[in-house]
């Protein structure tokens, strides 16, 4: 048996010895903190490879390659129980450019008080949980990083109860300004999703990613476009649908876009942003298992295809108990939790190529080298931008807008005698 086998064979063990302790955590399969860790631990090393390659695609031919961290980074981890991975995403080298290799971060992260303390000490916790996963950020010399959505607060849209507003802040508010330090003190861009107070608009609020420059400026915002209307997911109760279109902001070190949470469900959302030129789109989310977990490892990567472009994808961790019982859409009797957020953060590439995902039920910090050339390289291979029919497509969609509109269908003539 060589080193390899002997160490999966130890694992196992381990995992059997702790069956009991370990599948206690819920979110875990099988004990395993996610499927890739679990395959690994299971199968024989060229199997492991095989199976990998056909889950996780190749990148520029090759399978995705680990990068070496400071052990700082990992010592931090250890300290403060979060997952942390990194890996990077290569191009083809050229001879007119240089490669555009940036360094980006995100981060998953599951509440730290229970939904019955008070506000403040909520916000202060989470701050407290966020801080260590971001100071490993920095250590990494992470250039831009994301956090997931409404990360300031449980993501209580599912309750209807209006108390949970007073999380809300203004784009200049509590999480700003402590993320403005860590974004200049780290010469590092951060994506900050907030509950919104629009103070300037009569206290309207929205779901909104403000845009925190390398030198701790606010570069922008961009508020979510599609509201979900489906099972526990209350959440027009909360915040208004978007007004602020597809936005790419153009950074030090790329051009990024944010598309948060239930926007990865229309693909022309994913595709406007691409059209504005972003390089890397990040979707902070928040969903449960039971919902949309088969769709979660799908639909960001095949918008990292279709668009050319790199896709950060950040999920929640855990489950969040509410001291009132509420109802849904779903018929299901009176309850107190979404169900299981499992967490799953990943990375996608426009070669159809993806990171391993990070734990179903801890904490993590994923961290990813991806040079922007190959944005390029797949545009000028696959050719989309040049084949997609855009004035058919634009055309379809101005006479479905007409209250008058018919769809194209040509019926068999003799389908009424076949009937």
């Amino acid at each position: 048996m060589d080193d390899g086998e002997s160490k999966k064979e130890s694992r196992r063990r381990e995992i059997e010895g702790g069956e009991e302790e370990i599948g206690a955590k819920q979110g875990s399969i099988c004990g395993f903190e996610s499927l890739h860790s679990l395959l690994q631990s299971s199968l024989k090393t060229e199997t492991f490879q095989e199976v990998s390659r056909l889950l996780l695609g190749l990148n520029c031919g090759k399978p995705l390659q680990q990068l070496d961290l400071p052990d700082v980074s990992s010592a931090l981890a250890l300290e403060h129980d979060f997952d942390i991975q990194s890996y990077t995403f290569q191009a083809e080298k050229e001879s007119t450019r240089e490669p555009r290799i940036v360094r980006v971060g995100l981060i998953q992260n599951s509440i730290s008080l229970p939904t019955t303390a008070s506000i403040l000490d909520q916000k202060k916790a989470l701050i407290e949980r966020v801080k260590p996963l971001i100071d490993a950020a920095g250590a990494c010399g992470v250039n831009i990083l994301c956090l997931q959505e409404a990360w300031m607060m449980p993501f209580a849209f599912c309750t209807r109860e209006k108390k949970w507003c007073e999380f809300a802040e203004p784009i200049d508010g509590e999480s700003t300004r402590f993320l403005q330090e860590l974004a200049q003190k780290f010469n590092m861009v951060i994506v900050n999703p907030i509950l919104e107070r629009d103070v300037n608009h009569g206290d309207v609020l929205w779901n909104t990613a403000v845009i925190i420059g390398n030198h701790g400026n606010i570069i922008g915002k961009h508020r979510k476009n599609h509201i979900p209307r489906v099972g526990d997911f209350n959440e027009s109760t909360y915040y208004m649908e978007g007004n602020t279109g597809h936005p790419v902001f153009e950074t030090v070190f790329g051009k990024i876009g944010v598309n948060i949470c239930y926007g990865r469900h229309h693909p022309l959302n994913w595709l406007a942003f691409g059209l504005n030129g972003a390089e890397i789109v990040f979707n902070p989310s928040a969903t449960v298992g039971e919902l949309s977990e088969p769709m979660w490892p799908i639909e960001a990567r095949n918008a990292a295809i279709a668009n050319s472009y790199f896709v950060g994808s950040i999920n929640r961790v855990g489950t969040e108990v509410f001291p009132n019982p509420f109802t849904s859409g779903d018929g299901k009797p009176q309850h107190a939790d979404f169900g299981h957020f499992y967490g799953s953060s990943y990375f996608s590439a426009p070669d159809a190529s993806c990171s391993p995902s990070l734990s179903r039920y801890r904490s993590g910090l994923l961290i990813s080298d991806m040079d922007l050339n190959l944005c390029r390289q797949l545009k000028d291979k696959w050719g989309f931008r040049m084949t997609s029919r855009y004035d058919m497509y634009a055309n379809t969609l101005s006479q479905y807008l007409d209250p008058d509109f018919t769809p194209q269908i040509i019926t068999d003539p003799l389908f009424h005698k076949q009937s």
